[in-house]
């Protein structure tokens, strides 16, 4: 039994224990608006909790090779740290107008030696102000719970999402530029499983 000095902390505790053992899987399936799946959208859960729970992701790279970026699209959390490494024979000159993160890397082979610190939530945009054909996205969150729709049947699972009630958004590169990220409300039951459908409208080819 509790005593009395430790009351709060063992029901803090139970608290806890409970939304770890309730917590279950999601399930989102992305398609366009004509019904066909759609690979390589990001979905992500937001709530009040969720935020607490989002810390920085450590060793993250984006990485120029063969004149593009790799990955073409990174998902990091607030407060992440990026290395931006060149590693073609060329050099690169990074930038992004984004709001959420405004920075520019001038002429450099090599690996700078001080990471971009991505801060604020949102989309940013990557060009290279000597070839203008690379073009890459970071997507800024502030929630540990997302992932990538897969290629073939355009599904998303989350594991261990505890029970609540969340915005669900789901973005996409084919969006128009500037729009946000598509959202509607996902209720997370205390036992089973969640499911939502998502239907993304004026994507771009």
């Amino acid at each position: 039994m509790c005593h009395v000095g430790r009351a709060l902390l063992c029901a803090w505790g139970l608290v806890v224990w409970s939304l770890t053992a309730w917590a279950g899987p999601v399930q989102v399936d992305v398609a366009d608006a004509a019904g066909k799946p759609v690979a390589d959208a990001v979905v992500f859960l937001d709530s009040t909790d969720a935020r607490k729970l989002a810390r920085p992701l450590a060793g993250v790279e984006m990485a120029q090779e063969k004149r593009q970026f790799v990955p073409g699209v990174l998902v990091v959390t607030v407060g992440t740290e990026v290395l931006f490494p060149n590693r073609d024979t060329v050099r690169h000159h990074v930038y992004s107008f984004s709001p959420a993160k405004k920075f520019e890397l001038k002429l450099y082979i090599g690996t700078p030696s001080n990471p971009v610190v991505f801060d604020k939530t949102g989309v940013v945009t990557l060009g290279c102000n000597i070839h203008d054909q690379m073009v890459g996205w970071i997507l800024v969150l502030d929630t540990p719970y997302y992932a990538r729709s897969a290629a073939a049947t355009g599904r998303v699972l989350l594991d261990n999402v505890p029970p609540g009630t969340y915005t669900l958004r789901t973005w996409h590169t084919r969006l128009p530029v500037g729009a946000p990220a598509q959202e509607q409300v996902l209720t997370v039951p205390a036992t089973g499983a969640a499911t939502a459908s998502v239907r993304l409208a004026g994507l771009q080819p």
